[in-house]
């Protein structure tokens, strides 16, 4: 099977070269010849302009676009949906706005392509782990595009099986991905996932702010402890309820440095917490742990604490992204 990665980063390049180890034919391009020139050192054959990829296309032709959310998504999707023959099948892989899509679907199908919108969770660590995808999209181009998704996706490693006593066979979600519905719906659950990271990475960076400060001078001697922070993530990932990947990033981070000294604290975010809250605005759902997470990065570009010192570590670990510019 044969495809064309537009957008080689961080995620890009390493699907890219995921896809050629099992035995895919990619077509790389980016605007960055380097980038496509790394990509063609790892087995995939460059393209130097998008107007000479249609060409080095099987019928129907698989586009898929991992690029950062915004006017360059659009731009090139644009530039692709003008060039792409009937048929065809456009894939986003990138965090788009869920709304966007809908809109991009329907103008796509006015010309006679398919739309999916494909959600993915795995950072830097995909090309070893494998990528978590959540779909959105045409049932039949979904299932034409299946080959793919299966493998990048991690499939069931050694995670224990959920019992689901009316379940028989391959359960997809088992295998890392799933078609949620319609185009839009692949990156909405995708948002709605980067929701719940936002506040699951607050509650860890607070809670390990409450270790450290515990050894501020002002405390009464008595009361004071000079807590190793690598230890005691080290720990928590072994047997505690509250281990987790994001967990792992964090002893990783610690055991380099209990300081964080590379960090400053200026958090980032994406915009996909923004959405969430906007979603469950329209939804009139309470989301008070998500909020306040949100809240306390922009917080923390005005002021900053060790939390957010270790909200960017967990960032930067499973994504690579770097804080807010100085």
């Amino acid at each position: 099977m044969k495809l064309a990665m537009i957008g080689l980063g961080r995620m890009g390049g390493n699907m890219a070269h995921r896809l050629v180890q099992q035995g895919f034919e990619v077509v790389a391009y980016d605007r960055d010849p380097a980038a496509v020139a790394e990509a063609v050192t790892k087995g995939a054959t460059g393209a130097s302009d998008l107007a000479v990829i249609p060409d080095m296309l099987p019928s129907p032709a698989i586009y898929w676009l991992m690029l950062p959310a915004g006017e360059i998504t659009e731009k090139v999707m644009r530039e692709v949906g003008g060039l792409a023959r009937e048929g065809d099948i456009i894939v986003d892989g990138g965090n788009s706005f869920w709304k966007h899509d809908l809109e991009r679907s329907k103008w796509l199908k006015e010309r006679g392509l398919t739309f999916i919108d494909v959600g993915v969770s795995g950072g830097v660590w995909g090309l070893e782990r494998g990528y978590c995808m959540m779909i959105g999209g045409d049932d039949a181009a979904v299932k034409h595009i299946d080959p793919i998704l299966r493998a990048l996706a991690p499939g069931p490693g050694t995670i224990p099986r959920t019992h689901r006593p009316k379940t028989q066979g391959e359960w997809q979600a088992e295998m890392g991905y799933v078609h949620c519905g319609p185009a839009g719906a692949g990156h909405f659950v995708k948002m709605v996932h980067n929701g719940i990271e936002y506040g699951m990475m607050q509650a860890y960076a607070e809670g390990f702010d409450i270790l450290k400060q515990r050894a501020k001078q002002d405390l009464p001697e008595e009361m004071r402890f000079e807590l190793n922070l690598s230890d005691i993530s080290e720990v928590w990932r072994r047997g505690s309820v509250i281990s987790s990947w994001l967990l792992d990033l964090i002893a990783i981070a610690l055991a380099g440095d209990q300081s964080l000294s590379k960090f400053s604290g200026k958090v980032a975010d994406s915009g996909e917490g923004r959405w969430t809250i906007d979603a469950a605005i329209e939804e009139a759902v309470p989301v008070d742990v998500l909020a306040a997470a949100l809240f306390a990065r922009f917080r923390s570009r005005v002021e900053f604490s060790f939390a957010d010192q270790l909200l960017s570590a967990m960032r930067f670990g499973f994504g690579g992204h770097v804080e807010v510019p100085q």
